[in-house]
């Protein structure tokens, strides 16, 4: 019995659907449904890219520097351990101090990576940094104690420090960077993609107000149906609003992607093959061995550093050029026998030593860093901002065509009622 009504029941609304009123309803329920799952899904789509927008600035770009600034400063504390082992500083003076300061700016940043991280595998990461961290400045103090007592054995220490440093500590660090640094890319370029299914849909809608209107023209004698009209150039509006809006936004996020995140990955790198240069080159005065490896590495360090630098602040270029300057003169004195005046060379206060000029590299690009920092961000707020009224815009937009299309056809309906 209930099959029997079913197909009864679809045999009338056939019927009806071949006459005029029942035509021009399904062109009613059509247009009004389609603009209204277009407005929905277009005002989703442009509401995740603003949600992605929100993200990088909050989430993703803080995350990838604070994970940065956790290398550069693991990197620095190494470097500082070194040079205050040479200068006799490594209980107390200046070097101490910045080695201390360091190690405190490296938990502060580990601290902020792991607040943000959440999944396991980031959190299981940031404990073995800390762990490992922990064993290496219980090395670098066990280094200090032996120095301050006379025994030889403290630069053994020292060197276990830093390789515990440059193959465990710093390989970890940089491969947290390495995948917020693409957590960050990703976000981008999402905020400056564009909403591909809400323009099909739109596209949809407005091929359905078309066939709509030559139907209703047909049925009806009626060159246009103004509601139909006026649905169309809703649509139309809507779409060209959100094609603008997103690509004005893509224009922002490939800034942010080319002088943001781009540049500050190179940058970043820069500055911490710079940190990684200084101790190979304050390790061998500790080692006291063969300078020729050393030698080797702080050129090609240096050929990578200035690759790195092509578009990289004028002072970092120049303060690597004296640097290398001074990093010949130290190791001419080491060859010639002249230890003391190595180490004077290296990690002195004159200014053309290479600490002073080691210390313009360093701060140089500290400050290009911020700056960079500061571009990136700034270009995807401006995205955001590009973006902010569109999902309003646009569901208003599409809503009118809905309403548009059905004030336009009621009265033909009307005048079969």
């Amino acid at each position: 019995m209930t099959t029997s009504r079913t197909q009864a029941s679809v045999s009338w609304l056939r019927r009806f659907a071949r006459t005029t009123p029942g035509a021009v309803s399904v062109i009613v329920i059509v247009v009004v449904a389609g603009a209204l799952i277009a407005a929905a899904i277009s005002a989703a789509q442009l509401n995740g890219r603003i949600a992605e927008r929100n993200a990088i600035l909050e989430r993703s770009e803080p995350l990838a520097y604070a994970a940065h600034n956790l290398y550069a400063a693991l990197s620095a504390a190494d470097a500082a351990a070194v040079s205050a082992f040479l200068s006799n500083e490594i209980g107390t003076g200046p070097m101490r101090k910045r080695y201390q300061q360091a190690l405190a700016d490296a938990s502060s940043a580990l601290a902020d990576a792991t607040a943000g991280a959440t999944d396991v595998q980031a959190r299981t990461a940031m404990a073995e940094i800390s762990a490992q961290l922990s064993a290496y400045t219980g090395l670098v103090e066990a280094a200090r104690a032996n120095d301050r007592q006379g025994f030889p054995v403290g630069s053994g220490y020292l060197r276990e420090a830093s390789a515990m440093m440059q193959t465990e500590l710093l390989p970890a660090a940089e491969r947290i960077y390495s995948r917020d640094a693409a957590t960050v890319d990703g976000d981008q370029r999402a905020v400056g993609s564009l909403p591909v299914l809400g323009l099909v849909l739109m596209a949809l809608g407005l091929i359905a107000i078309v066939v709509g209107s030559v139907v209703v023209y047909r049925r009806t004698n009626r060159m246009f149906n103004i509601g139909l009209v006026v649905a169309a150039v809703a649509v139309l509006v809507a779409a060209g609003w959100l094609v603008i809006a997103t690509q004005l936004a893509a224009v922002d996020i490939g800034q942010s992607r080319s002088a943001g995140t781009e540049r500050f990955a190179a940058l970043a790198k820069a500055r911490i093959l710079a940190l990684q240069t200084r101790t190979v080159e304050t390790l061998q005065l500790v080692a006291r061995g063969d300078i020729g490896t050393s030698n080797a590495t702080f050129d090609k360090n240096v050929a990578d550093l200035n690759g790195l630098l092509d578009n990289g602040p004028a002072a970092a270029v120049d303060g690597v050029s004296k640097w290398t300057a001074s990093h010949r003169k130290h190791t001419d004195r080491y060859s010639s026998g002249d230890y003391a005046g190595a180490v004077v060379q290296a990690i002195g206060g004159a200014p053309d030593a290479s600490a002073a000029q080691f210390e313009i590299v360093d701060n140089s690009l500290r400050t290009e860093l911020a700056a960079t920092r500061a571009t990136l961000r700034g270009e995807v707020a401006s995205a955001g901002h590009r973006l902010a009224w569109s999902p309003t815009a646009v569901l208003v937009l599409l809503v009118i065509a809905a309403a548009a299309a059905v004030a336009g056809l009621w009265p033909r309906l009307k005048e079969f009622l």
